[in-house]
């Protein structure tokens, strides 16, 4: 065997997003071990033998969510040389969505603690992981100014107003009301459940659900 080039290690890193109390806020573990043992950082793991990317960010997503089925998909390969004291090791990033309401928060023997952080307030983070979480929300506000990626993280059935909240969680900005809903229902998207919410203080509002539950992209 050829042992003259390097062989470096295999990570995978997930930005794992949610809304809660109207903030896009991250998840973060403690951890639990050198190096940056104490510091906050994104949730991931190495690569296992015989394991694709995909399924190993299936697995760490399983394993610190405790859900499947949401929406995720690769963002960027970080390989700078120092980025991990250890050793040569490359992560390949994903980021995925999940709303509030269905998250379990699952022990894990090494991890120390668990937080929600807001976007805009991260502490201090190990390895390059700032780096990789600022690029993540990029992506993520990007996406959101042209497809529905944003039922990542709604309720299946949802107010017009329920959705443009998030769209301005995300990007971070107002939205017109009235051009706002014209543009969303003519993307074609979107289609009446034929229920309508008649909870809280609020006037009764038609109830809308997307109509496939995958990525999209906007006229």
């Amino acid at each position: 065997m050829n042992t003259k080039y390097e062989q470096p290690g295999i990570t995978v890193d997930l930005a794992i997003f949610t809304i809660s109390n109207n903030k896009l806020k991250v998840m973060l573990i403690k951890r639990a071990e050198e190096p940056f043992r104490d510091t906050w950082s994104m949730p991931g793991g190495f690569l296992l033998h015989g394991e694709s990317l995909e399924e190993a960010a299936h697995r760490v997503l399983c394993e610190k969510t405790g859900v499947k089925n949401v929406y995720m998909e690769q963002l960027y390969t970080f390989g700078d040389p120092k980025r991990d004291p250890r050793s040569r090791v490359i992560t390949v990033a994903y980021f995925a969505l999940i709303p509030w309401k269905e998250l379990d928060q699952p022990e894990s023997q090494k991890v120390a603690d668990l937080t929600w952080s807001a976007v805009d307030g991260l502490p201090k983070l190990a390895f390059d992981h700032k780096i990789i979480l600022n690029y993540a929300v990029k992506r993520l506000r990007a996406k959101a100014s042209y497809s529905n990626i944003v039922y990542g993280l709604m309720p299946k059935q949802f107010r017009l107003s329920e959705l443009q909240s998030m769209y301005e969680i995300i990007i971070n900005d107002k939205l017109d009301k009235r051009n706002f809903r014209k543009q969303m229902l003519a993307t074609g998207l979107l289609e009446e459940t034929g229920k309508k919410d008649i909870t809280g203080a609020h006037r009764p509002a038609m109830l809308y659900q997307f109509k496939k539950m995958e990525i999209a992209f906007f006229n």
